[in-house]
């Protein structure tokens, strides 16, 4: 069966699973969540405005808008990417070139809709979380990094 985007992005499916399992291993089940996005990381500006292009024909609508001077585009698929045991993804973020640190390229985090109990949920994880990341209002995720320097973060609301 083609998979357009996976061709794209990368083995969403895969990636996906691998961070559910390793927050099931630090005690984080995330099957009662909704799923807000996959943030794909690139290197190259030009790669970037490729990838963007290519996204968009699998989209419904792109809303690029401009965090720490760069653009950071929100692609809404047309078709979500079904990953976990029927979970969906609904949107990719697109990251441009890195602008402060190593980070990891390619498929970089999963987002997670907690809800409005993200607090509370920080609160009960604290032990395994990494720490908060501070976006803007409203969008401040915790989150938890692994090895590889991928992530997974976790929303009180969608990047939606």
């Amino acid at each position: 069966m083609a998979d357009p985007v996976g061709d794209i992005i990368g083995d969403y499916r895969a990636f996906a699973a691998q961070q559910h399992d390793r927050l099931l291993a630090r005690g984080i089940d995330i099957r009662p969540y909704l799923l807000s996005h996959l943030a794909v990381r690139v290197p190259e500006w030009d790669q970037y405005v490729h990838l963007r292009n290519l996204l968009e024909r699998h989209a419904t609508a792109n809303s690029e808008n401009v965090w720490n001077g760069r653009p950071i585009s929100i692609i809404v698929l047309a078709t979500p990417l079904e990953v976990i045991d029927g979970m969906s993804v609904p949107l990719i973020e697109l990251i441009p070139p890195v602008h402060q640190r190593v980070y990891r390229m390619g498929l970089e985090h999963l987002g997670v809709i907690v809800g409005e109990d993200v607090d509370a949920f920080s609160r009960e994880h604290r032990a395994v979380l990494t720490g908060q990341q501070f976006q803007s209002a409203g969008f401040e995720p915790y989150y938890v990094l692994f090895e590889d320097f991928t992530h997974v973060k976790f929303y009180r609301i969608s990047l939606y």
